[in-house]
């Protein structure tokens, strides 16, 4: 195994895909599934996994999920994390993990695109690691979960008072973000981008993550990571009422 530093995860995806991904591969989008099932087809039928998991460490229940880099025993899984969502997003930066002679491939092709990224802000964190040791770093992810664990529920509180009956939800196991799906409503767009919007009350619309941006999509994302409680029970106060006057 090897490891080449990023700026943040998603560079990392992009790097695996720029050197490793040829036009015409063949590319699998799972949706949520036991990872050891999906470890086992990419034994058998001898393909890579990319592993996108910058939330990781932003588990809200024990013992955290398994990764498919913990299961990889023959080489075919590349392991994008992040340090941004558990230290500060703007250090922006982040690692990939995976084989070393694919982890060599895109170390060569960063030196020639993005050389690197912030030689202060790789010390500053490397200086922070070494300082607080895998317990002390653990230590803070447990400060940061439980703040988000609260956000979490002040959100699924709101929603639960506000939007029940007119949406549904799964409860987030990880992360800072609700996905919430309108019952009866084909598109959310003039909902989001402009009676909510008008009342400054900010959602991100579903479509925004589809391959075709126009498709309609009864969904949208909320975010629990800086509102405070009073904001996010206001918030889903008034995206009700206008649920229910597009209704």
């Amino acid at each position: 195994m090897d490891m080449c530093v990023t700026c943040g995860s998603q560079e990392g995806l992009c790097k695996v895909f720029e050197m490793i991904v040829n036009p015409g591969d063949n590319i699998l989008v799972n949706e949520p599934i036991y990872s050891g099932t999906i470890h086992a087809l990419a034994r058998k039928y001898d393909f890579l996994i990319i592993e996108d998991d910058p939330y990781y460490f932003m588990q809200f229940n024990k013992p955290w999920a398994p990764t498919f880099l913990s299961m990889d025993v023959d080489g075919r899984v590349i392991r994008a994390d992040s340090f941004s969502k558990v230290l500060s997003s703007g250090l922006r930066i982040g690692f990939i993990t995976g084989p070393k002679p694919l982890i060599e491939r895109i170390v060569l092709h960063t030196e020639v695109s993005t050389m690197h990224n912030s030689t202060f802000t790789q010390l500053l964190v490397s200086q922070l690691l070494h300082q607080w040791g895998e317990e002390g770093f653990l230590a803070h992810v447990e400060r940061v979960t439980d703040f988000y664990r609260k956000q979490r529920d002040a959100l699924l509180a709101a929603a639960d008072k506000w939007l029940s009956g007119l949406a549904e939800w799964h409860v987030p196991t990880a992360g800072m973000f609700l996905w919430v799906k309108i019952k009866g409503l084909h598109d959310v767009r003039t909902l989001i981008e402009e009676k909510a919007f008008k009342k400054e009350i900010f959602m991100l619309p579903g479509y925004n993550f589809y391959l075709d941006s126009s498709a309609p999509c009864p969904y949208f994302r909320a975010s629990f990571s800086l509102a405070s409680p009073e904001q996010m029970d206001m918030a889903f106060q008034g995206l009700a009422q206008f649920i229910k006057e597009s209704l």
